[in-house]
């Protein structure tokens, strides 16, 4: 018997997408997560997923929560987010 886990690493996109409400698979993933699945992400992509959540999204506090119980984070390299990089995870978030 195996005891590999499946290991899921999500970007800042997939994050966005998921505070958003646009991906049913990763909403899906983070929501009913169970013991034979690892998701990983890095702090770098949280800060710039939550830095590109504005006013008109209706953020849902409780999905951060859900988030960051399953999900590991690890620490990485920061650069500061730009309005650029809000814009451009913006759009590819919304495609769905």
């Amino acid at each position: 018997m195996s005891d590999a886990k499946q290991a899921y690493y999500l970007t800042s996109e997939a994050i966005l997408k998921y505070f958003l409400n646009k991906s049913e698979h990763i909403d899906t993933l983070i929501m009913c997560k169970g013991t034979e699945v690892n998701i990983t992400t890095t702090d770098f992509n949280l800060y710039e997923a939550l830095g590109s959540i504005e006013e008109r999204d209706n953020f849902n506090i409780n999905k951060l929560i859900k988030f960051l119980e399953v999900v590991h984070i690890e620490s990485g390299s920061k650069k500061v987010l730009t309005h650029e990089r809000v814009e451009e995870l913006r759009k590819l978030a919304q495609k769905g």
